[in-house]
């Protein structure tokens, strides 16, 4: 049933552009709803307001990863962590492959692997999420139950990018080139090579 609603949103989109192509008006496309935001670096020589922001953010190590809601505070919070963290728009393959190769879910406060359905409907069963595809859902399209599907999360830790960073010093969108900051629909590539 998922997998009908996103390929209808796909379609409609297509058809969409379409019509503006041939009309030749201009077609905006949607604002993206759904952030992954990943750490690139350490602890050290943090001062304290990034390190106080990146705590509420709940990326608290090296490459960890979490998904956040597209909203005012938030990109007030990622402006003042932009040259620690990178972040984009993940695709519905990427939200797929992380949760289920790398999900873990939050039990009783423990980090607890998401081997089976019963895992995550004993914990968010009463939101109406009892299984990996309603979560993978429920984040996907930000429903109305993101935020606690997200919390029961525990942030991804994810692998060094196989391959490298280009220069973490360096914001993504300057002219030479880096890694910090917005790269937008890019995030999913870099993702693929980290899980």
């Amino acid at each position: 049933q998922y997998e009908k609603e996103y390929a209808s949103t796909e379609k409609e989109l297509v058809t969409l552009r379409r019509e503006a192509k041939v009309n030749g008006n201009f077609f905006v496309e949607p604002e993206a709803k759904l952030l992954f935001v990943v750490r690139i670096v350490g602890i050290i020589k943090l001062s304290p307001k990034p390190r106080k922001v990146l705590q509420l953010l709940r990326l608290k190590q090296l490459h960890n990863g979490v998904f956040l809601k597209v909203n005012k505070p938030i990109l007030n919070m990622l402006k003042l962590v932009q040259p620690y963290v990178t972040y984009g728009y993940p695709s519905l393959k990427t939200v797929r492959e992380l949760v289920y190769k790398r999900g873990y879910g939050k039990v009783n406060k423990q980090r607890i692997p998401l081997s089976s359905n019963e895992i995550i409907s004993d914990v968010i069963g009463k939101d109406g999420i009892h299984g990996m595809e309603d979560l993978v859902h429920e984040i996907f399209t930000v429903g109305p139950k993101f935020k606690q599907a997200s919390n029961f999360l525990w942030p991804f830790k994810l692998s060094a990018p196989k391959g490298g960073f280009i220069c973490k010093r360096h914001g993504f969108c300057e002219q030479r080139g880096g890694d910090w900051g917005n790269r937008e629909e890019l995030i999913n590539d870099l993702l693929s090579r980290m899980n």
